[in-house]
């Protein structure tokens, strides 16, 4: 599968991006510098294309199969920047890919994303921005995946994870397991059309991830 990252500078795409080259997808990382290219194909990137989600995506995925997103502003952002990339930036990218006629889509989005207003005060703009994402992709008509990880820690991945609709739980997830997830769901077909949670924990990741259905 010809797979676009987008978002693949960040620790998350970056893990993609190397992990990617060890399977059997073609990924094509998408950056906003030019000169973040040469670190993709170091990372093993099959290709590279310079798209800012600021502005015009349309020519990054043409010719993908599938579309993955894990763009996001950054902790050390304001408001503004948040509703740019997480919100009006994958509307966008999403709206692309419909137009595009790329149908599969994998997003990832956040635990309490589905219930904002639960959250934390300093994380309710954000996860509204994950909210309004999500469902404008459920309303796309594409086939789409959102995966909704806990809070993300820079350990070593370990393949084991929890994964459910609803967790009922708080918890932890290496970044590089998040990254293994996203991978192992575009070849799930049993993933289209569900949004689930994810946590570390003790089953293997490709075992939990065949248990998740729409």
């Amino acid at each position: 599968m010809h797979v676009l990252i987008v978002g693949s500078h960040g620790q998350i795409g970056q893990s993609m991006v190397r992990q990617m080259a060890a399977s059997d997808h073609r990924s094509r990382a998408m950056v906003r510098d030019a000169d973040q290219q040469a670190q993709m194909k170091q990372l093993g990137a099959a290709e590279t294309v310079v798209a800012d989600l600021e502005g015009d995506v349309s020519h990054a995925v043409e010719g993908c199969d599938a579309v993955v997103f894990v763009a996001g502003s950054g902790g050390g952002t304001g408001p503004d920047k948040t509703d740019a990339i997480d919100r009006d930036g994958a509307i966008g990218m999403v709206d692309a890919a419909r137009k595009a006629g790329v149908k599969r889509f994998v997003m990832l989005s956040s635990m309490g994303a589905d219930a904002p207003d639960d959250g934390p005060d300093d994380l309710q703009h954000y996860l509204k921005a994950k909210q309004a994402a999500d469902r404008h992709l459920i309303g796309s008509g594409l086939d789409y995946t959102i995966v909704r990880p806990g809070a993300l820690n820079d350990d070593r991945g370990t393949q084991r994870i929890e994964a459910a609709k609803d967790l009922q739980r708080s918890g932890e997830i290496p970044r590089d397991d998040v990254a293994a997830v996203l991978i192992q769901v575009l070849a799930a077909p049993s993933t289209i059309g569900a949004h689930f949670e994810v946590l570390s924990g003790g089953s293997s990741l490709q075992e939990a991830v065949a248990l998740i259905h729409a």
